[in-house]
This record gives C-alpha cells, structure tokens and sequence, in this order.
C-alpha cells in the first residue's frame, strides 16, 4: 500500500465533501460519522465532480443530473447513474489523512 497525503482531518466538515487532487487523480473526501471516506471525484455518468454535489444519508449526489453514489462503497444508487465510482482505502493518524491512491 503507498499512502499519499490528502488532507488534515480539521480541513474535513461532517456532510460536506472535500476536493482534493493528488497528481492526475481527482478525489473526494467525505467525513460521515466521524468516519474518513474517499472516492474518485468524477462521476461516471457524464463527468461533473461529485464535490459540488451534496451529501446525504451517506451518498453524495452528483450536481448535475442528480445521480448517488454511496460513498462508502462507491455503488450508484441511482439512475442515470449505472457505474460505481472508485473508492479509495483511508488511513487516520491524528489529525493527517492518507489514502492509497
């Protein structure tokens, strides 16, 4: 596993994603529960970045044809959403969080 850095875990709002680019990967990090979770920030259905979207009740919906993934699987949900997204595994040590991109 090659953790990267991705954010500080004081930088992460309960229900309020958070973009983050590492190198060329567009990625998401949601804190649900007082849990960290990260998924690609793209949505597969036709290209908007999840981050605009809104969260709720653990999926986020992407902005602009309202498609939902569960964030913690990555599932879609939802139509016209039909393909999951990527989650990527997170590790929480302090306040830093990394992920396995």
């Amino acid at each position: 596993m090659a953790l990267v850095f991705a954010a500080n875990l004081t930088d992460l709002v309960e229900d309020e994603p958070l973009p983050v680019k590492l190198g060329d990967e567009h990625v998401a990090l949601y804190l649900l529960d007082g849990k960290v979770h990260a998924t690609h920030n793209v949505c597969t259905h036709q290209f908007a970045l999840l981050s605009d979207g809104y969260m709720e009740d653990g999926c986020i919906e992407c902005p602009l044809h309202q498609g939902k993934f569960d964030i913690r699987t990555g599932v879609a949900v939802c139509a016209p959403a039909a393909q999951p997204i990527r989650v990527y595994p997170v590790h929480v040590e302090g306040d830093v969080v990394m992920i396995d991109i």
